[in-house]
């Protein structure tokens, strides 16, 4: 129509680019977030999914190591975490570490990680629980630990990836401390090699000491991100209608619609003289 002829104009395609700009950065955005979604829902699947299954042997898992002491082996694949793993070995009780500020039921504690050797020297830590910190002191004051069974202990847990970010390890008391399970750092403090995750106590033959609390797994908030799929996308559809709309009422001011129509302005001064 010739009335739109204005969006031909610099001003207008310059105004149609950035719209068309902003609301494809906008899908962009949702996809980036729909993907989270996907990867966030396969995290909680296979968590589930842990819980439900019969135990694997670990080796069917985790690659055994194959560096000197000290080393951590490969990082199993990421679909492979929360597996659910048997392995049987003895604990190394001189090596226990204790991760600090761990929070469950909204106290603050420790997660108690034991390397269990197995008998081909290698060793795989294990995530034996969470307690309380010692009594009468705040959440940095190390607790009594319930020794690790001695002889043979055979571990069913799940599978966990190393955890990320910065981890600083120290010795306090003879025991190593941390913040993160970080598995190539902690076995850089170990005497054998290490594999390249740990596990989360499910079950232990002797038993575990009932001081031990489970340590919680949450699943993640993957509709969170599904809100901000729809969330993106809405905007850029609002982009663009935004655009439609300020463009028809520009079409329709310069159709003069809505405005006097001249022969009523000419009638006017017929009936003032008529009185």
């Amino acid at each position: 129509m010739v009335v739109y002829r204005f969006l031909l104009t610099p001003r207008w395609l310059g105004i149609l680019a950035l719209t068309l700009i902003a609301a494809a950065v906008m899908v962009l955005l949702g996809n980036w977030q729909l993907d989270r979604y996907h990867g966030r829902t396969a995290i909680n699947e296979r968590i589930d999914a842990g819980l439900r299954m019969d135990p694997v042997p670990l080796r069917d898992v985790l690659p055994a190591p194959t560096g000197g002491s000290g080393t951590a082996g490969p990082a199993p694949a990421e679909d492979r975490s929360w597996t659910k793993v048997t392995v049987t070995g003895r604990y190394d009780s001189a090596n226990v570490v204790l991760v600090r500020g761990r929070a469950v039921e909204r106290t603050v504690g420790f997660e108690v990680v034991t390397p269990l050797v197995l008998a081909d020297g290698t060793a795989v830590l294990v995530d034996r629980g969470w307690i309380p910190p010692a009594p009468g002191g705040d959440a940095t004051v190390q607790p009594d630990v319930p020794p690790a069974p001695t002889g043979e202990v055979t571990v069913t847990g799940r599978v966990h990836l190393s955890e990320s970010g910065s981890v600083g390890v120290t010795r306090r008391d003879g025991r190593l401390e941390t913040r993160r399970i970080g598995v190539p750092r902690l076995a850089q403090e170990l005497p054998y090699p290490v594999h390249g995750a740990y596990l989360l106590l499910d079950e232990q033959t002797p038993a575990a000491d009932p001081t031990f609390k489970d340590v919680p797994v949450g699943h993640t908030n993957n509709w969170q991100n599904f809100g901000y799929v729809v969330q993106w996308w809405i905007f850029a559809a609002m982009t663009l209608f935004g655009y439609g709309w300020v463009a028809r009422r520009e079409a329709r001011r310069l159709a003069g619609v809505g405005q006097e129509r001249p022969s009523d302005r000419a009638a006017e001064p017929a009936s003032h003289s008529v009185a």
